[in-house]
């Protein structure tokens, strides 16, 4: 919440203008590209959270990817566009509401080469050299001709003009991620070509040269240009490293752009989640660019604190403090170091959900910031929220992620609050799952509300204070909302199993919920994942770590399935094998035994016994609705929220407990909740 506070001098350094080229960034605060699930379907949405984080105070705010050319599509994915003069408003729109806040606006030219299947302008993808297409799709790339190669910077050359129209103050070249067709011209797995654009390093880098070279040419008058690379592949001396190749490139092309934008590839590196990454992580990768160039730098690290920020500045690694993940989770990041509210900044805890957004093609979510995606559509605001409508009172049962959120959120409109949980400690399953392997920075879930609660006098907290249906009914407040929560069900019910897996008298089942309890499993472990997130894989860790011989049955293809969207699975997967977690998926658990459970393939139905001290089910979970139940028809304004209402994710919970906030006491439009943006039909 807004306090009279000033600026620690500390900051100061965070604050002092940038030169970049023939452009001056505010301050050096650096929204970097990043992917959000909006772009060319639902412009409005993107332009207006851009906008927003031009509002928190962000000198520079950049697109994500942005397509140049009908022959380089990502299809279902939904990216920014500019293939031709048509696309030219709907950036100019996100350019507007960005310059309105006195920030510079940056795009990210991307062609994709093969990196795309072009499925809907159906073009053969074409890069260095003929290669499959990276997607899982039956197609593959053509080798780029001298034809090709010309074409190709000619759309970079219009691309960047159309930049400039729609009012870009930033332009970049491209090659990061291991998504671009110049960083697989840098490749050496994926350019074998014999010809000036193949082989060295030198003629490796001659495309990348070309296009900064053409593109400082057409638009470098007014606006900066910058180049994005990934400096260091991970992949040993089999790619890019930077104390090889990645050295070298910077090495090379030093002063010919007006900026280095430097990272790691490919995107599951540099986005890495905070289970397995430390903030900070890249440091020791890009800590060299400085040293060999005059050029303005700008890195990531999922940085939230200033200290850490000032002291890269000083260091001399950095020019810039870039952000995609913390510019998400709290776009108002730089007015709060501003004006002295550090305590205030809803801290990144890495868990990706951001990331789901741009791998299942929906706008984009975040665990910590429940408005990120709805700034538009909802027209709701990270910081600002509409007052109380009425002098009530409000109930609040279960200080979990839902509870706190509409706690907090509540106190800021101004009600009356008493949020009652009934163990001796804030969080909910934050303060549970944050316990386990990896998990520690998930607390900031807990601790970033828990703090705003502490501020505001209208909300009082009750610790081991478990409410029965009397108690609330003799509270008499005006509005009662359960947040209640789930348990972990121990029947097995979920998506392979319709009904209760069969067991035997004396088998011994077991849920994550015991086990974050703290309760021990007997013999050998066989967990059954039909959930498919992160608590399958993580119960396995965890128990394997303690000593337990672990079977992970799933009927998923591999472990922890779904994290494939939030770029972890492989990591999962490897840690787990590594510890010597026997691994068998594409099965069904059908009985639980005594000494035995019994699974089955997917496709032949085969049975086999494992042996099966204990079964530890991860399938769904129960909600925790008794109390509300029985409180119906007896309280008026009575409602369910988060897990309680519906299990489901954290960033889920949160989103819940924030909307009940927003919407109590509101008159709510009829029909669809929120504006949609549709098509404009096109002329015959």
């Amino acid at each position: 919440m807004p306090r009279d506070t000033a600026r620690d001098p500390r900051y100061d350094i965070l604050f002092e203008p940038v030169k970049i080229g023939p452009v001056t960034a505010r301050n050096r605060f650096y929204q970097v590209p990043h992917c959000n699930g909006m772009g060319h379907q639902y412009p409005s949405s993107m332009a207006e959270m851009r906008g927003v984080k031009a509002e928190g105070g962000w000198a520079v705010i950049n697109t994500e990817e942005c397509e140049i050319d009908y022959t380089s599509e990502r299809g279902g994915a939904i990216e920014s566009r500019l293939w031709d003069d048509y696309d030219i408003p709907v950036l100019a729109k996100m350019c507007d509401k960005i310059h309105a806040r006195g920030a510079l606006a940056g795009i990210e030219l991307a062609h994709m080469g093969q990196g795309s299947a072009n499925c809907i302008s159906r073009e053969v993808p074409m890069g260095p050299s003929a290669r499959p297409v990276d997607m899982l799709y039956p197609v593959q790339s053509r080798a780029m001709d001298k034809a090709d190669i010309k074409a190709f910077r000619k759309m970079h050359v219009d691309a960047a003009l159309r930049s400039k129209r729609a009012g870009f103050d930033l332009i970049y070249v491209y090659a990061g991620h291991d998504m671009t067709t110049l960083m697989h011209f840098l490749s050496r797995a994926r350019n074998d070509r014999m010809d000036e654009y193949g082989g060295s390093l030198e003629n490796r880098v001659r495309l990348m040269r070309e296009v900064l070279m053409d593109t400082k040419e057409a638009v470098g008058d007014t606006c900066a240009i910058a180049i994005r690379l990934a400096v260091d592949e991970m992949a040993g001396n089999s790619g890019l490293t930077s104390t090889g190749e990645g050295r070298e490139v910077v090495e090379m092309l030093a002063e010919l752009p007006d900026l280095w934008d430097v990272n790691v590839s490919g995107w599951e590196n540099d986005s890495a989640t905070s289970r397995f990454s430390d903030e900070g992580y890249q440091t020791d990768y890009i800590s060299f660019v400085k040293s060999v160039t005059t050029k303005p730098v700008v890195g990531v690290g999922r940085f939230t604190s200033p200290d850490a920020m000032v002291s890269l500045i000083k260091k001399g690694v950095l020019d810039f403090i870039g952000a995609a993940r913390p510019s998400i989770a709290d776009p108002f990041l730089p007015k709060k170091v501003e004006e002295g509210r550090i305590e205030d900044i809803r801290e990144c805890i890495g868990c990706n959900i951001c990331v789901t957004g741009d791998h299942l093609m929906h706008p984009m979510r975040c665990t910590q910031n429940p408005t990120m995606g709805e700034e538009w559509r909802k027209g709701w605001h990270p910081e600002r929220i509409a007052p109380k409508t009425a002098d009530d009172s409000v109930l609040i049962i279960g200080a979990g992620p839902a509870g706190l959120e509409a706690a907090r959120a509540l106190g800021q409109r101004g009600y009356d609050v008493t949020l009652a949980e009934a163990t001796d400690r804030l969080g909910g399953r934050v303060a549970v799952e944050s316990q386990l392997p990896g998990l520690s920075a998930w607390k900031r879930v807990a601790d970033y509300r828990e703090y705003q609660i502490s501020q505001m006098p209208n909300v009082n907290v009750y610790l081991e204070s478990e409410m029965t249906p009397e108690m609330v009914l003799e509270f008499g407040t005006d509005h009662v909302a359960i947040a209640a929560g789930s348990s972990w069900s121990d029947t097995g019910i979920g998506r392979a199993n319709r009904i209760a897996i069969p067991r035997d008298a004396g088998a011994k089942v077991m849920t994550p919920s015991q086990i974050m309890a703290g309760e021990t499993p007997e013999g050998p472990v066989v967990i059954f994942d039909d959930d498919h997130y992160y608590m399958g894989g993580l119960m396995a860790e965890k128990l394997r770590a303690a000593g337990h011989e672990v079977t992970y049955v799933t009927p998923a293809p591999d472990v922890s399935t779904w994290t494939h969207n939030t770029m972890e699975q492989h990591i999962i997967q490897t840690r787990l094998m590594n510890m010597g977690v026997r691994i068998i998926p594409l099965h069904n658990l059908t009985h639980i035994g005594a000494e035995h459970a019994t699974v089955s393939c997917n496709y032949t139905e085969a049975e086999t016994k494992l042996p099966c001290g204990t079964a530890l089910l991860v399938t769904m979970r129960s909600a925790h609705d008794s109390l509300f139940r029985a409180l119906e028809g007896q309280v008026e304004s009575l409602q369910r929220i988060g897990d309680c209402h519906a299990p489901s994710t954290i960033a889920a919970a949160v989103y819940a407990g924030h909307r009940y906030a927003r919407e109590l006491g509101e008159t709510l439009p009829e029909g669809t909740p929120f504006r949609r943006e549709l098509p404009l039909l096109a002329a015959d």
